[in-house]
């Protein structure tokens, strides 16, 4: 496998069909590129890449694979302990309670935001309102379905028990699980790039989770930082389990739940900007 080809590859993603690969690990970018070659009957790069600049077909599906859309309902259920919490407090503090939740694949993440908050009798749910992102439309389109297949390799009730009366928000058909649409009423999709795209503004809450465990190191800063301009002040910042902070970005946070990746806006405290 030749370096130069893998390279011009990579380039020509980011400069002719606009995915930020140089944001990325490579070890990331080639498992999704070798998948592609495996689908496509293609043994090397260099013919991989004719394969990819002649046909769109192949560009659209290659955009989506590099998309990361690993997620579930109630990922890691004791950061959703902490979310809970998190929740109540804004709910005790403020009338309106906004959520951006970053980089949502499919939408699970945003609707168990929305299901838990109809769930706790100390949340007015009507209060909590939730912004979706992500860069993928096809995700996107998912998402806005709410529709989720169970198969042999995902248990979608088991994800649902965290809720013990998840029936309540969720309609199972055979193997499909519908969001009910009292729970999709408080939650809005739409496409949004943590790299290239301005900050939001105005939130008591933004979750990026896994997410950063595939960002090279030198780019993490800056769209962590994207994230923090968008929080208002003493607004809680949610990440992966595996992921950290960036150092220039310690002093804006307050540490609120450590083992849970749980960070609180100091309220003096501006975003650093590299």
């Amino acid at each position: 496998m030749s370096t130069a080809a893998f390279d011009s590859l990579l380039a020509y993603v980011e400069d002719e069909l606009g995915f930020a690969t140089s944001h990325y690990n490579d070890s990331y970018l080639d498992r999704r590129i070798a998948s592609r070659m495996r689908r496509t009957g293609t043994d090397c790069y260099e013919t991989y890449f004719d394969t990819l600049r002649s046909q769109p077909a192949e560009q659209e599906a290659l955009l989506e694979s590099m998309s990361i859309n690993v997620t579930g309902f109630f990922r890691n259920p004791e950061v959703w302990d902490g979310l809970r919490s998190v929740l109540r407090t804004l709910a005790a503090e403020n009338e309106r309670v906004h959520v951006w939740s970053a980089a949502c694949a499919d939408g699970r993440e945003p609707y168990s935001l929305s299901m838990l908050a109809h769930a706790d009798p100390r949340i007015d749910e009507s209060s909590v309102h939730v912004l979706a992102t992500d860069i993928s439309e096809p995700a996107l389109e998912t998402a806005r379905r709410g529709v989720y297949e169970e198969s042999r390799t995902v248990d979608i009730a088991s994800q649902l028990e965290y809720l013990p009366n998840y029936r309540a928000y969720v309609d199972r058909e055979g193997p499909y699980y519908r969001v009910a649409d009292t729970v999709k009423r408080r939650v809005t999709f739409e496409r949004h790039d943590l790299i290239n795209d301005e900050p939001k503004a105005g939130f008591d809450l933004v979750v990026c989770r896994n997410l950063f465990i595939y960002i090279d190191t030198e780019y993490k800063q800056s769209m962590l930082e994207t994230l923090s301009r968008s929080l208002r002040p003493t607004g809680f910042l949610v990440i992966g389990k595996a992921e950290t902070l960036p150092s220039a970005l310690k002093s804006t946070f307050d540490v609120h739940r450590s083992r849970l990746r749980i960070y609180r806006r100091t309220v003096e405290a501006s975003v650093p900007r590299r």
